[in-house]
């Protein structure tokens, strides 16, 4: 099993006045294709800053990035977004569903962003709420749906350009208890029948406790 991400001697400092914050310091950290991790830290010990970067949607201060086997680190901003539109998927605890689009409509998004024509992101679209269980509230907005069912939609709309990877930012926070195991259970198929890199940012020790592999960071290092 090849590796999808390589961090190599990865930093992150920013400048607060004249003092430098370090966020993350020379990290190091290899993750399998196909492979469902979780990162795990207390408030303010990098986690989210780690997503960023392999999520590119922030740079790095220095070291190198490989994303299947590319050096991305000096790819230019457009590219970023190429690679992110087309190989990366994003969810978030608030789920950041549009409130005036029905999940039909929230789920195409990153298929109109490529410019595919209407018919094929529709049929591509349906499909996806369908395999994560929601094709029947497609005609729904937001606001008629229960948070589980928002993260269903969320899942479908990062899933539906077929990404090699999914970064979960505390996908469960705003859930039940029973709700989250059932978000978990997506994750976990994804993972074990499409193939899909799962990268999950929590605190919650029972949803760590679901992945195949568990990785700590503290004061922006990695344990």
């Amino acid at each position: 099993m090849s590796f999808l991400i390589q961090l190599e001697n990865i930093s992150k400092i920013y400048q607060r006045g004249e003092t430098q914050f370090h966020a993350l310091s020379n990290i190091h950290l290899q993750i399998k294709a196909g492979e469902m991790t979780a990162i795990v830290g207390a408030s303010g010990s990098g986690k989210s800053t780690l997503m960023n970067i392999m999520g590119l949607l922030d740079r790095a201060s220095a070291g190198e990035y490989y994303f299947a086997g590319q050096n991305v680190a000096n790819l230019s901003d457009n590219q970023w977004a190429q690679l992110r539109n087309r190989q990366i998927g994003f969810v978030f605890q608030l789920f950041y569903l549009l409130p005036r689009a029905t999940a039909l409509q929230n789920t195409l998004l990153p298929l109109f962003y490529r410019g595919l024509p209407r018919n094929q992101a529709v049929e591509q679209a349906k499909s996806m709420l369908e395999r994560v269980g929601v094709a029947h509230l497609a005609a729904h907005y937001p606001h008629q749906l229960s948070g589980g069912q928002q993260q269903r939609v969320a899942i479908a709309r990062a899933l539906v350009g077929k990404p090699q990877l999914i970064l979960a930012d505390e996908p469960t926070g705003a859930l039940d208890s029973v709700t989250s195991q059932e978000v978990m259970n997506v994750f976990r198929e994804l993972c074990h029948e499409k193939g899909v890199t799962v990268v999950i940012i929590t605190h919650d020790a029972a949803i760590s406790a679901a992945c195949q592999r568990v990785v700590t960071i503290k004061d922006g290092k990695i344990f």
